[in-house]
């Protein structure tokens, strides 16, 4: 009996301790701080959406590619951008794709606050944003870039775009939990100078 009763103990814990492991709820009680330096663009190509009876020429083309706003061809300019909205977990912050002066790109998190959690990514997607429970699991029904593991759930942050992303076309950015597939929260990637709904 007691060596029965050792069996079921030992199998309890294992199956704790994987449950613990696979779950990590600690996480959603803690937070990572992340600092990095965001690029310095001009004001033309950093500010909001423009409003009605802005000058045409600080308007991307209406195809909708990813135009830069007149910047300095001396300094990076922010090419799409997007607010996050919460999907499974509430999220906040700003998404912005930088076009850097070698032509690269690079994807910044401004002020992002979400929270923590398993195995967390950042992904590119061509999926839309919607709100809602609807919008939680969609961004890898098509196709996705990751650009790497969510360096913290607070604070800015910066990844690298890959060469040939076509940024055209993966007009989304996710938080995305790749163990339960479940997204925290998405923002639209929009042509800068272009609003959400324009």
């Amino acid at each position: 009996m007691n060596k029965r009763l050792l069996i079921v103990a030992v199998a309890l814990v294992l199956i704790a301790g994987a449950g613990l492991y696979w779950f990590q709820p600690w996480k959603l009680a803690t937070d990572r701080h992340v600092d990095e330096a965001l690029a310095v663009v001009p004001a033309a190509s950093s500010s909001a959406a423009l409003p009605a009876g802005s000058s045409p020429a600080a308007l991307p083309a209406a195809s909708g590619a990813a135009v830069a706003p007149e910047a300095s061809a001396s300094g990076p300019a922010v090419v799409r951008r997007g607010e996050f909205v919460s999907h499974e977990h509430d999220t906040a912050g700003q998404a912005r794709v930088v076009r850097n002066v070698d032509g690269s790109h690079t994807l910044e998190l401004v002020d992002l606050a979400t929270s923590n959690g398993p195995d967390l990514r950042v992904w590119l997607s061509d999926q839309p944003v919607q709100a809602g429970a609807a919008g939680w699991r969609v961004f890898d029904d098509g196709k996705w870039v990751e650009l790497g593991r969510l360096k913290g759930n607070k604070g800015n942050q910066r990844y690298a775009i890959p060469a040939g992303t076509d940024l055209e076309k993966l007009t989304s950015v996710a938080i995305w939990c790749k163990r339960f597939s479940v997204s925290f929260g998405a923002a639209s990637l929009t042509p800068a100078g272009v609003s959400a709904s324009g």
